[in-house]
């Protein structure tokens, strides 16, 4: 109920509520979220997916005589990541798509919190998927590491790292998708266009500066010694969100991707934070310039 002052005429006048806090709109944000069916599905699948792809590697390669179970750790997010990347583009364009967000921002005029929060609950969701889907790509490697008598060691050389990018791997690709839903505001474009960034174009720029596409023998072709350490398909390729993320996955000791900059697993998050930004901010001044509808 709103509280009611006296003004000097002897008249009463209520004093009107106090906006909405950040903390509040987080938590609505967060409810919004935990209350559909599809994120928990979509967690629930990408942790699955990343198991059982990882077995499916692991087990595949444990035949080689030199497998280390660590080298299919990560081989489970290739297929894995497309559910926090999706989830975030849904959340990113789901008010818009649905009409909510007139109500939304009526609420909330200053506008901006909102996306925030959205930020906030999406890094929070992604990072508990991420987490869960790290361990089941984890308990992946283990049989056919018991196979072997080979031990796992989860602390040593490059693999707390490569962990640890795992996790930021996914959490990143599901604010991508976030920051590419709230821009474009309509699903099916965010979603191409978050297909196309994250899954094709790495494939096309590599492929464009890879010498032996064609299939040609470099010694036959003469190009063993002219074909540059770097090359600007290589380079555009790195600097691309989904050529950023794949380094994220890679251990340090792999090298860099042929015909590309040696960014490393640190430069890779580094090149796919920025993406984020770059994406976020227009949308950002997107929601508070113009029309929500």
């Amino acid at each position: 109920m709103s509280a009611a002052t006296t003004t000097p005429g002897g008249a009463r006048a209520a004093t009107a509520h106090p906006g909405p806090t950040v903390g509040r709109v987080v938590a609505a944000e967060w409810t919004k979220l935990v209350s559909l069916r599809s994120p928990w599905w979509t967690a629930a699948v990408t942790v699955a997916v990343a198991g059982v792809l990882t077995y499916l590697s692991a087990e595949a390669s444990s035949g080689d005589p030199g497998f280390q179970p660590v080298d299919s750790l990560s081989t489970g997010l290739a297929l894995a990541h497309l559910g926090p990347l999706v989830l975030g583009v849904l959340v990113g364009a789901g008010e818009f798509r649905t009409g909510a967000s007139r109500t939304t921002f009526t609420l909330v005029p200053r506008r901006w919190p909102v996306l925030a929060a959205q930020v906030l609950v999406m890094a929070a969701f992604a990072l508990g998927t991420a987490v869960l889907a790290t361990a089941a790509s984890v308990l992946g490697i283990l049989p056919a590491a018991a196979s072997r008598g080979i031990a796992v060691d989860l602390t040593s050389g490059d693999t707390p790292g490569l962990v640890l990018g795992m996790v930021l791997f996914l959490v990143a690709l599901a604010l991508l998708g976030l920051a590419l839903g709230a821009l474009l505001r309509r699903t099916v474009p965010a979603l191409v266009t978050a297909l196309l960034v994250v899954l094709i174009l790495p494939v096309v720029l590599m492929t464009a500066g890879d010498p032996l596409a064609g299939g040609a023998d470099p010694a036959s072709a003469g190009l063993a010694e002219a074909v540059p350490s770097t090359t600007v398909a290589g380079t555009l390729a790195v600097l691309s969100p989904g050529g950023a993320a794949q380094l994220m996955t890679t251990s340090p000791s792999a090298g860099p991707m042929p015909g590309a900059p040696d960014l490393g697993p640190v430069g890779g998050g580094l090149v796919l934070a920025a993406w984020v930004l770059v994406v976020l901010v227009p949308a950002a001044v997107r929601l508070r310039t113009r029309d929500v509808r």
